[in-house]
């Protein structure tokens, strides 16, 4: 695993004494009844290419067929307006990655289904979000395609441009991606079509007793 530059962010954050919880008047208990089935972050992890976005988007819509509360935060549309700041360095991946985390936790306590489809290439920042949700809030799945399918594939030739220099801390070209160890699902979009990659997410969660 490679060291991370954590040193420049405050993960806990500076809170002023004058910031005190407002407790809700409807509680996580009530929301998640009221949905019908069991909230949960599906991280979807894995390179540029790998089908992470398409993925999610189908078991998405799979769960909403279904009668579930859903949504989807997808890595590129987040970088439009919440995280529109940052760049793609080491450092402001991570508060890339915190950032969502505590937006997950927020569609949890709602009492959703939240897919996420990020790069999202260290362990420890992974690991970060799963830690700040509760036990089986937080389902890893890991969108398992070689990099030479997903430079292949290229959709916004992004590896192209990442070979020629004109884009720098590409990850998987200059820049570490960290596969997940132990990983809840890990689906291979090489292999299998979209539809059945979704299924498998699916299938997943209705085992797991989540919907």
């Amino acid at each position: 695993m490679s060291e991370q530059p954590y040193k420049n962010i405050d993960v806990d954050g500076d809170k002023s004494s004058d910031v005190v919880w407002h407790q809700a008047s409807v509680s996580h208990e009530e929301r998640v009844s009221g949905n019908g089935h069991k909230p949960a972050v599906l991280w979807f992890t894995g390179l540029s290419g790998s089908g992470k976005s398409t993925v999610a988007n189908a078991v998405d819509k799979m769960l909403h067929d279904l009668s579930c509360k859903t949504y989807v935060l997808d890595g590129d549309n987040v970088r439009h307006g919440l995280n529109g700041d940052l760049s793609f360095t080491d450092t402001d991946r991570i508060e890339n990655i915190r950032r969502i985390g505590e937006v997950s936790k927020l569609f949890v306590d709602a009492g959703l289904l939240v897919c996420t489809a990020f790069i999202s290439p260290f362990i420890v920042d992974r690991e970060m979000v799963r830690k700040q949700l509760a036990e089986g809030q937080f389902v890893e799945v890991f969108i398992d395609t070689p990099l030479a399918v997903c430079e292949q594939r290229d959709p916004k030739g992004l590896y192209k441009k990442a070979r020629t220099g004109e884009i720098k801390n590409f990850t998987g070209i200059d820049s570490a991606y960290e596969a997940p160890e132990n990983a809840e699902i890990v689906v291979k979009t090489a292999d299998l079509s979209i539809e059945e990659c979704a299924q498998q997410v699916v299938q997943y969660l209705k085992k797991q007793q989540y919907i």
